[in-house]
């Protein structure tokens, strides 16, 4: 059996039941739901071999040719859907719920599967969450200079059962031009979104979220428009730590990498850094004086940083110097000042003062 079902019920009945995404990889590796599988129907080359045809001799001559290639693997379609699904129901989609995602579904079908498949396909799945991310979810900002801990402290809050948004953990990278030392290789900016709605689905948005100030760009991703637009209008805590610790931190953090790499790194930035800068740092680093280097390197952060929240069209910051650097403390400590803000300071999406 085979039933249709709209973005929202197909995304719900996904908790529980596997996605299988019947693209081709290239497709699958552009972007996917979070957790779904890839059969693909078609390899990338087939793909375009199929769709070349039906642009240029129309749709019977391509449809012809796909059941070419495609019906030597029928079989195999099925060995690989049993491994990978462990019961009988299975999810179903490909880009716009057309002829790859129906017949895949009928062959899923035939072998004794119900099947759920996606209307609209991928490309509605896409509409949805974009517009999703432009909802109301109730942003609070962690803020404060580089170095001074924030995703140590965003991780010990998760810790304590706090909702947390780590946008660096799902672009794979820490924001500076250093952040991806050590990572693995970031995702698309499609994929990216698709992760983080993929968080927020599984939290209450009607309370808060907690989340880091970053820039628009993370390594090569870009946060989508309508969330970076709320985060700037959110209610902001911007904690303050002495310099000395957060040198030590980001000595600690990234003197491990090798100095070629840290040269290289640096040299992206050189024009903002000035050349002179760059020369003391490089020889710093031939002397492993990671110290001077991060020193120099925080300069021009700081100043960048100090900039971006001056130009924040949001709601009030509130600062809230820390003197001690283990997470957990800094967390409960955080967690404490925001439940004494007022109403007034921080009001959640929905309700009013009256």
């Amino acid at each position: 059996m085979v039933t249709s079902l709209s973005p929202a019920e197909f995304l719900e009945k996904a908790r529980t039941i596997p996605v299988i995404d019947v693209r081709s990889p290239n497709e699958f590796f552009q972007g996917h739901i979070p957790g779904s599988f890839n059969i693909p129907l078609f390899n990338n080359e087939e793909r375009a071999i199929v769709g070349t045809l039906y642009k240029n001799s129309g749709r019977e001559a391509s449809v012809f040719r796909g059941l070419e290639l495609a019906g030597p693997k029928l079989s195999g379609f099925i060995r690989v859907l049993r491994k990978l699904v462990p019961g009988k129901e299975v999810m179903v989609h490909c880009w716009r719920g057309g002829m790859r995602s129906e017949s895949m579904a009928w062959l899923f079908s035939v072998a004794g599967y119900t099947v759920w498949l996606l209307e609209g396909g991928y490309k509605a799945y896409r509409r949805t969450i974009r517009e999703a991310l432009g909802g109301k979810i109730n942003l609070v900002i962690l803020g404060g200079n580089t170095g001074s801990g924030k995703t140590g402290i965003l991780k010990a809050m998760a810790g304590t059962g706090e909702q947390v948004l780590d946008l660096e953990g799902l672009a794979r990278h820490k924001g500076s031009v250093y952040g991806g030392l050590g990572l693995p290789d970031q995702p698309t900016t499609e994929q990216f979104e698709n992760d983080i709605w993929h968080c927020l689905e599984g939290f209450d948005l009607s309370k808060p979220v907690w989340t880091e100030d970053e820039s628009r760009k993370i390594g090569i991703v870009n946060i989508p428009d309508p969330l970076y637009d709320r985060m700037h209008r959110s209610v902001m805590i911007r904690i303050g730590t002495s310099r000395e610790s957060r040198i030590d931190r980001l000595v600690s953090e990234y003197s491990g990498f090798g100095n070629e790499a840290l040269k290289e790194k640096t040299s992206r930035i050189a024009e903002k850094l000035g050349g002179t800068t760059v020369k003391i740092i490089h020889e710093a680093l031939d002397r492993n004086d990671f110290s001077t280097v991060v020193q120099l390197v925080l300069d021009y952060y700081d100043k960048a940083y100090e900039h971006a929240v001056s130009r924040r069209p949001g709601r009030e910051i509130h600062d809230l110097p820390l003197t001690g650097n283990n997470p957990l403390a800094n967390a409960l400590i955080i967690l404490g000042f925001f439940d004494s803000l007022q109403p007034e300071q921080y009001m959640p999406y929905g309700t009013s003062l009256s």
